[in-house]
């Protein structure tokens, strides 16, 4: 049962690696324009199938992510119930997050299509992307306590630090993309080590032992 409920849990969580993937580095990357609301506007309008593959895409991480989520929670619940229900907590709250930036995206996308200004077009689509970059606060604070409980169930050691400095990375992120906007790579590459804790995560889930 508990390899199962571990099993499921890698599942829903690379479900949301994958559409995360696909819908902001990829879709999202296609379309939005920094700073040309006019080029925005034209590629929503020309790559329409794109713009709501990718939206939808969103909204299935959304799926996912609260999936995984819960999935967590019931994965660590009988050995650290406060942990895991952070790790269910902050999961949910960047859920709703995101929900709300694919609001944005798919208001951008009909707001194109209507014919509206281009100018409202960009806003719409940018508020998407505030969206995701104030989220990230969220989305590093649940790998932390995750960190936490793979320590505690003798996950690599290796691994926890990856998920550790990946979710102070996320942090950090949300304050140097607000205070330091110029610093791009900074804001970047802080959250990069999360990429290889989570994808470990993922693949320990799926074929190693869990032992809670």
């Amino acid at each position: 049962m508990k390899l199962t409920t571990a099993k499921l849990t890698g599942l829903f969580y690379l479900g949301l690696a994958v559409t995360g993937v696909f819908a902001f580095l990829f879709a999202r990357d296609q379309l939005l324009v920094d700073g040309d609301a006019a080029q925005t506007t034209a590629n929503l309008i020309k790559d329409e199938t794109l713009a709501r593959y990718g939206i939808a895409a969103e909204v299935l991480i959304v799926g996912f992510q609260a999936l995984a989520a819960v999935w967590f929670y019931k994965l660590f619940k009988k050995k650290d119930s406060f942990t895991a229900g952070l790790i269910g907590v902050f999961g949910m709250v960047n859920a709703v997050v995101i929900l709300a930036a694919s609001a944005f995206w798919l208001m951008a996308l009909n707001t194109a299509l209507a014919g509206g200004m281009s100018s409202s077009v960009q806003t719409l689509f940018e508020t998407h992307d505030a969206l995701w970059d104030v989220g990230a606060l969220f989305f590093g604070l649940w790998l932390l306590p995750m960190a936490f409980m793979a320590r505690r169930t003798n996950m690599p050691r290796v691994m926890v630090w990856f998920l550790v400095a990946g979710g102070v990375g996320y942090v950090l992120s949300t304050f140097t993309g607000i205070l330091l906007p110029d610093q791009t790579g900074l804001t970047e590459a802080l959250p990069m080590p999360a990429s290889i804790g989570e994808f470990w995560m993922i693949g320990y889930l799926l074929f190693k032992s869990v032992k809670v």
